[in-house]
Parts: structure tokens; sequence; C-alpha cells
């Protein structure tokens, strides 16, 4: 499996960015897609994750995130997105999507789950 994120970049604090992850190589089971950060000097820290491969989309989100980050996906191109708004200066990071292979619809923030990872992308929110 092969993951492309892109869409980082600067931003002022109260704008908004979409990231974009395209996976390819996966066959078409139960399988799951999430999206985590990494700040300088700080843990790998959850974002959001969105079933793939099934007719329903299952989505969760870190807290941190609710109401302001929202999570999505095309099927059709492979491709999941998150829309970011309501951008904060602690929302810089470098942000990383990941693949998980599932054995049902399902969402995991669980990082350690996860089997492939993308090469990360800069989101820098800043004045």
């Amino acid at each position: 499996v092969q993951l492309q994120a892109s869409g980082g970049g600067l931003v002022q604090p109260g704008g908004s960015l979409r990231l974009s992850c395209v996976a390819s190589g996966f066959t078409k089971d139960y399988n799951a897609i999430g999206w985590f950060r990494q700040a300088p000097g700080k843990e790998r820290e959850r974002v959001s994750c969105i079933s793939i491969s099934s007719s329903d989309a299952r989505i969760s989100y870190a807290d941190s995130v609710k109401g302001r980050f929202t999570i999505s996906r095309d099927s059709a191109k492979n491709t999941v997105y998150l829309q970011m708004n309501s951008l904060k200066p602690e929302d810089t990071a470098v942000y990383y999507c990941a693949f998980v292979h599932t054995t049902v619809a399902m969402t995991t923030l669980i990082p350690d789950e996860y089997d492939y990872w993308g090469q990360g992308t800069q989101v820098t929110v800043s004045s």
C-alpha cells in the first residue's frame, strides 16, 4: 500500500486548509485511513479516521479537532480529505495519513494499529 499526502502549507490563525491522502495498492476489503500529526518535540497525536471500502463511512475525531476538522472520502479516487477550519497555532505539525486493514467497517485512532504510513505534509499556522 502506498500513501501520498499533500495540501499542507502556511496559513494564518482562523484560516483553512484541505489535506489529501491518495491511497493505492490495496484490496477492497475493510480498511480505514487515519490522520495523525506530530509537532516538534511532541508525541504523535491522533486527529481523525474514516473507514473506506465500506458502503457507509464510519468516522471518528480526536476531541482537539472536533467541530473544526472534517474528514471525508472519494472512493472513486481512493482519496481521503481532511478539511481543517478555524486553524490555531497549536495545530502546527507534520500531518501524516496512515492505512490500516480491518476485519469489519470500523475506525481506530491508535497509531500502533496502522500498517502503512505516508510521508507527511507540513501545516504551519502562524501570523
